[in-house]
């Protein structure tokens, strides 16, 4: 649409986009040209004065001769006199042969760019024409862009001025245009007003009809278990996905790295090339599954002859469970501690030994690599108390302990810092017992006679009944720092004071 004498612009010719323009089209090229024509947006940046030694605008009117200094590819680079140089397109030479070097040629300036500090030069008039002729609406045309302003790009094609707004560049979204400046891009001619000389063209037209290919021909093709390469789209809480050609597929954090992943961000960054494995494909849905960690080495097939049985190593506590706690020994592999290893005390939660994160030193107890399993302990790291047990608790001996917990069958009494023994129900007290809790509670101290001891087993049997019975009570383990020597019951009781 053309408003040529709209009052407030001094009769200068506005370009409007069309009706027959896409809607969405429209709509983005309306707000980059605001209360601007095309001509006044894609001027914008030539308005401010020429450097010195650049054409002012009386002398860049009309055809002009100048003399051709270099080529280079599709470049023919023009002496227009004094300190001015321009740029012509070759494609302009495409139905006779390019120029020599030194040979003077008729040219019309176009425009003087300032980032480049050269002109733009179109052949003169007669083949100029010529272009505008072929040029239709649909075509695949190559531009080179000249500049970029708020709403877009500027570019020339074979001569033509054309503009390409913001949102036709990319598939994706554009930040930062100065990227494309004096590069050669493909692309569709969307709309053509030949009164004004205004050109509307698009490259993402083109880069979604090449990716709707890629996509058939990778449907076609992909099967699971093949390496392909990819680019991060976008990265999620959930995992990240990645673009492997015409076709996005989602790498989940859980298949991201063979040790456990606590952010995505960690490992994949979005613009990123990786190398993947299709681990399923979804035909039906359209979906697609990938895994980093398979291409990489597995760190579980040397666990066997890397940590031995019985070794002490160092490992961090990654995570604790009801069962136990899961130590890192090095990425990828974690063994467990199950809840009995934790301490020689009875330990009723995890928490109460290690934390997450804490840093442990434990003893190898079994690796089976093929299982992918290593059982550790943290209470063997250290010195073990049973050693030596039988001679600290000799049989028949009558200590003292602690009720630290009852069951059905008896009572457990903690002798020392690690060592429990236990009190079958039916040596709790020389009458019948009902129920352990009718003679024992948690927390009593009592006092028991050693009926056995089994170091290796780990197992002690005591016995309340036979403790009061037993005419040699030798009282509470003594401090093996200051020994004691136990005491004699007298046989005639003193005479005088209270009984």
């Amino acid at each position: 649409m053309i408003d040529r004498d709209s009052p407030g612009d001094g009769g200068k010719e506005k370009f409007r986009p069309p009706e027959q323009l896409d809607p969405e089209l429209r709509r983005e090229l309306d707000e980059a040209l605001g209360d601007m024509s095309l001509e006044e947006l894609m001027d914008a940046e030539t308005a401010s004065p020429p450097p010195a030694g650049s054409p002012d605008s009386p002398s860049v009117e009309g055809v002009r001769r100048g003399r051709v200094i270099a080529i280079q590819g599709d470049d023919i680079f023009v002496d227009m006199g004094g300190k001015s140089q321009g740029f012509l397109p070759a494609s302009q030479f495409e139905d006779e042969p390019l120029p020599e070097l030194g040979a003077e040629i008729e040219v019309t300036i176009e425009r003087y760019d300032q980032q480049d500090g050269l002109l733009m030069l179109s052949r003169k008039g007669a083949v100029l024409r010529a272009t505008w002729e072929t040029l239709e609406e649909g075509q695949i045309v190559e531009g080179r862009v000249t500049g970029h302003n708020k709403g877009g790009l500027e570019l020339t094609i074979a001569g033509i001025r054309a503009f390409m707004p913001i949102s036709q560049i990319e598939i994706f979204r554009v930040e930062e245009l100065a990227d494309y400046d004096n590069q050669r891009l493909q692309c569709q001619v969307v709309e053509i007003d030949r009164r004004d000389e205004n050109v509307i063209v698009s490259r993402r037209a083109l880069l979604e009809l090449e990716a709707e290919r890629k996509r058939e021909e990778l449907w076609e093709t992909i099967a699971e278990g093949q390496i392909v390469r990819g680019v991060v789209r976008s990265v999620l809480p959930y995992g990240a996905f990645v673009d492997i050609g015409g076709a996005d597929g989602l790498l989940h954090v859980s298949d991201m790295a063979h040790a456990r992943v606590a952010s995505p961000e960690s490992i994949v960054t979005p613009g990123e090339q990786i190398e993947v494995k299709v681990l399923k494909v979804d035909r039906d849905g359209q979906k697609i599954s990938l895994g980093l960690k398979q291409t990489l080495p597995d760190p579980w097939l040397a666990v066997e002859s890397k940590w031995a049985v019985d070794e002490i190593v160092t490992g961090r506590v990654t995570r604790l469970v009801d069962f136990g706690a899961f130590v890192e020994l090095t990425p990828g592999v974690e063994g467990l501690i199950p809840l009995s290893e934790l301490s020689y005390e009875r330990v009723r939660r995890t928490g109460e030994v290690v934390s997450e994160g804490e840093t442990v030193r434990v003893r190898v107890l079994t690796v089976d690599g093929e299982a992918r399993r290593i059982g550790l302990s943290l209470k063997r790291a250290g010195d073990d108390p049973w050693i030596g047990a039988s001679v600290r608790w000799a049989e028949g001996a009558v200590v003292e302990g602690r009720i630290t917990r009852i069951a059905d069958f008896g009572a457990f009494v903690e002798l020392t810092q690690g060592i429990e023994g236990l009190v079958h129900i039916s040596e709790l007290a020389d009458g019948f017992v009902r129920a352990v809790g009718d003679v024992a509670r948690e927390g009593d101290r009592v006092k028991v006679k050693v009926l056995s001891v089994d170091e290796a087993a780990q197992r002690i049997s005591l016995s309340v009944k036979q403790a009061a019975e037993s005419p040699d009570y030798t009282g509470p383990i003594p401090d093996e720092s200051s020994p004691t020597t136990p005491q004699r019951k007298r046989k005639k009781p003193l005479k005088g004071g209270l009984d």
